[in-house]
């Protein structure tokens, strides 16, 4: 899945699942995601992501937190330390999703997370409730059904918003923000306000994010590391450019990191 990095070596470390969203959520979460780990008597992993831009609230257990959070928009490299045994069930909501569904300003919890229940009382004993069915399949319609009904009436700024980030995550083409501007006839200036108020992030760091996580599946997943071609691909300027931008982000340069995926990838997977 993009935006994990170093997905062999994390694959040795912890399970990831994904389930569908039902019909209640469909139109603004796209999947329940599940990650447990048992690393008793072993050391500790740091896992790395680099986030999508939308909101997760999560369901979890484990020797450092438990109970259920809102995530907000993580714009650096977000790393969570797995230690000892722990879940989580989480479900991801579409860029822009969680602010429309809600009402709420996603802004307010960029980089930042908050207790479920403080962000939405009605949701106090929710995560007490998930976490004690037994399957994720009926965590699921646990949380279907507290969420069926709650969401507000047609947004057709949330609508104007989905669309403008699925062109920007599918169109490699769609490098700066002025070609996003024109393309959908929308002053700078409400796209930037658009975006603080549904995504939590402005346009210009999301199309950062979707070009940096093309980068990194692509060297993970076995493409020959020739920098410059690649760059032009993502359409930076340069590769010294997309050199220094993977760097800050990701922690080693794109060079290394594709070393490293290389050595992950030839080294077998324990079962």
């Amino acid at each position: 899945m993009k935006g994990i990095l170093h997905p062999r070596e994390q694959a040795r470390h912890r399970t990831l699942d994904r389930l569908a969203v039902g019909p209640a959520l469909a139109e603004f979460a796209d999947r329940y995601w599940v990650v447990r780990w048992d690393l008793r008597g072993k050391p500790a992993y740091r896992a790395e992501v680099l986030s999508f831009p939308c909101v997760n609230v999560t369901f979890e257990r484990s020797s450092t937190r438990t109970g259920g959070f809102v995530n907000g928009v993580c714009t650096t490299k977000y790393v969570r330390e797995l230690d000892g045994e722990g879940e989580t069930f989480g479900i991801r909501f579409r860029p822009g999703g969680f602010g429309a569904f809600t009402g709420m300003d996603v802004g307010a919890l960029r980089d930042d997370s908050a207790p479920l229940a403080d962000v939405l009382p009605s949701a106090a004993g929710l995560a007490e409730r998930v976490l004690a069915e037994p399957s994720d399949a009926a965590r699921a319609v646990v949380v279907e059904e507290f969420f069926a009904g709650r969401g507000r009436s047609e947004d057709p700024q949330y609508a104007l918003v989905a669309d403008i980030v699925a062109a920007m995550a599918a169109d490699a083409d769609l490098t700066r923000v002025d070609q996003v501007t024109a393309r959908f006839a929308i002053p700078i200036r409400t796209l930037q306000r658009l975006f603080r108020r549904y995504v939590g992030a402005g346009p210009k760091w999301v199309l950062c994010r979707f070009r940096l996580q093309d980068a990194a599946d692509l060297l993970a997943h076995g493409r020959r590391p020739d920098l410059a071609a690649l760059a032009a691909e993502l359409g930076y300027f340069d590769q010294a450019h997309f050199s220094r931008e993977f760097t800050a982000e990701i922690g080693m340069p794109p060079w290394e990191y594709a070393r490293t995926a290389q050595r992950a990838n030839t080294t077998p997977t324990p079962r």
